[in-house]
């Protein structure tokens, strides 16, 4: 199949590479500067710096090069650059075409899911959220890993599950989109609070009540949105909470500790150079909160210290001083 990655940043090349040794024509698209710096490192990501892209992926920043001949789409670029971006490549999404959403995230200015942004630019294409437990830095070295694609066309996450399986990356499905979305886009708040217990000292017990607690905020939101509740205990809730709450790859685990320690938020996304989706999902996720009544105190502590200068001991400390009750 030839397929066209959008977004060639870290998870882009990691897929690539997946794609290419399955036997499928990979196109990689990015700004002009970045598919040049590519090109004169030797095709060797920054944030990847074992993994050589290989030979048979072409590079292009030109939007009518990467999209003509498509049969199918992945979309990797963080959440706010899809919102400038997705418009240039619309007209391509068109119904015979399957656009994989593998970021996670939420679109901040519509507060929409990326699905529902993606289809209102689009032409009627086919979408999925390709989500779950998958650090690049995994996933480029052929390490096992587990994944569920989701979609409302179970033909089209059928395809994405055949396009996608190998030997050591396994590809479920689901029909829940919005809540495979959710769970995808609300862990990273999650992992900014992880993040934070670690930045300040704190041991397994506050990490395992935070991805506990952090579940039951997500999966009530969920449930609340029309999602199915078992979604939340499977790959794209529980399995992606976990891992990006415990590993030093997760960039809002790493955000979380820095803020900790005591940098501003501006010196921490300076520091770690990349997206760190909790950041922009957080104001969302709180908005999504109020408006279907759904009572998630981590996410408003975050919400809190993320913009309104609140110290993360004092967040912690009102954490657990809240009102006694069932759990």
């Amino acid at each position: 199949m030839k397929i066209t990655i959008i977004g060639f940043g870290s998870w882009g090349i990691a897929l690539a590479c997946l794609l290419a040794e399955n036997g499928h024509a990979v196109t990689g698209w990015d700004n002009p500067a970045y598919i040049e710096k590519l090109r004169k490192n030797g095709r060797v990501n920054e944030y990847l710096p074992k993994v050589v892209i290989p030979e048979s992926v072409r590079l292009t920043d030109d939007v009518s090069e990467a999209a003509t001949g498509a049969e199918m789409f992945v979309v990797a670029l963080s959440s706010k650059a899809i919102a400038t971006t997705a418009p240039s490549f619309s007209e391509h999404f068109t119904a015979e075409k399957t656009v994989v959403i593998v970021s996670k995230g939420l679109e901040e200015t519509r507060q929409i899911r990326l699905s529902q942004y993606l289809s209102e630019v689009s032409a009627g294409c086919k979408i999925v959220a390709l989500t779950g437990p998958s650090h690049a830095e995994e996933v480029a070295q052929g390490i096992p890993t587990t994944i569920v694609a989701a979609s409302e066309c179970e033909e089209a996450a059928k395809t994405v599950q055949t396009v996608f399986s190998s030997e050591s990356f396994r590809v479920y499905t689901s029909p829940d989109l919005l809540g495979a979305e959710m769970g995808g886009a609300l862990k990273n708040v999650i992992a900014l609070a992880a993040g934070i217990s670690d930045g300040l000292g704190f041991g397994d017990n506050t990490k395992a009540a935070l991805i506990t607690r952090g579940i039951a905020e997500i999966t009530r939101l969920g449930i609340a949105m029309g999602a199915n509740a078992q979604t939340f205990a499977g790959l794209s809730g529980t399995g992606d909470l976990i891992v990006t709450c415990t590993s030093q790859h997760s960039r809002n685990w790493r955000a979380g500790n820095l803020l900790a320690k005591g940098n501003s938020l501006d010196a921490t996304l300076a520091e770690i150079g990349a997206a760190v989706e909790g950041v922009n999902t957080a104001k969302t996720a709180l908005s999504f909160a109020k408006k279907h009544d759904v009572d998630m105190p981590i996410v408003e502590e975050i919400n809190r210290v993320l913009f309104e200068g609140k110290s993360p001991k004092a967040a912690v400390a009102d954490l657990m001083r809240r009102e006694k009750k069932e759990e």
